[in-house]
């Protein structure tokens, strides 16, 4: 069965559950603010690892001392789906072990 795109009303209820996170234009986004670029390449590996599990890939950036998580659904024609917020509510539990803000 197919992963269908959330409505703007379930898109804007789940994101009252994940404060940081918001919709920019068909994707979810979220930035990190981490001590360095250790802690921030660590997070980086962490977010991998996560996306392998749920075989869902977000676009990853990393800075020196950022780390910024762009995802929607390929599959639901690039829409947001409860995929994407399964995957930032696991990036969510990891960060603050990682130090991130």
């Amino acid at each position: 069965m197919p992963t269908q795109p959330l409505s703007q009303k379930e898109i804007e209820d789940r994101l009252r559950e994940l404060p940081g996170w918001s919709v920019e234009g068909d994707r979810l986004t979220r930035g990190y603010r981490l001590a360095d670029h250790f802690a921030a390449t660590a997070l980086v590996v962490h977010v991998a690892q996560i996306q392998q599990e749920l075989d869902h890939h977000s676009d990853l950036t990393l800075g020196y001392n950022s780390v910024a998580l762009s995802v929607n659904t390929h599959s639901a024609g690039g829409a947001v789906t409860e995929k994407d917020f399964e995957l930032a509510e696991r990036v969510e539990a990891v960060a603050p072990g990682h130090g991130a803000s």
